[in-house]
């Protein structure tokens, strides 16, 4: 049983509790949804993507928060900065605040990620224009 933090010293902070739907249950594409955490009153934005073809994924790009990405399925490689790093289901990987980053599916089969942002809104500047070869 855990027990991290004295109870008697936190107080609720008058949010309710809220419910977004991320995505519907059947793949239509690559991004398949997101939810800004402005919609939950939260300060953190929720993506889910995915993708059938190996070499396939996010373009090059940058936020000005961290980003933290689940494998959920799969297999990827991450480019974040210098650093090369391969992921597999149950990973967890983070892309920090103004380091560039992209990842794609190493295969086989499909890549599923769900990639939180630190950040009530979703903030990207790409730049990549299309993905290496």
């Amino acid at each position: 049983m855990r027990s991290d933090f004295d109870l008697s010293v936190i107080e609720a902070n008058g949010r309710s509790a809220a419910k977004a739907q991320l995505f519907e249950p059947q793949p239509k594409g690559p991004w398949r949804g997101n939810v800004e955490g402005a919609r939950l009153d939260a300060p953190l934005t929720i993506l889910a993507y995915g993708n059938e073809t190996p070499g396939e994924g996010p373009l090059l790009h940058v936020h000005p928060y961290d980003e933290v990405f689940i494998v959920v399925a799969g297999n990827a490689r991450f480019f974040v900065g210098d650093e090369v790093i391969d992921a597999t289901a149950g990973d967890i990987v983070l892309g920090p605040a103004g380091v560039p980053h992209r990842f794609e599916n190493l295969g086989p089969g499909r890549l599923q990620t769900i990639d939180i942002h630190h950040s009530p809104k979703w903030l990207q500047v790409d730049i990549g224009t299309e993905q290496p070869s």
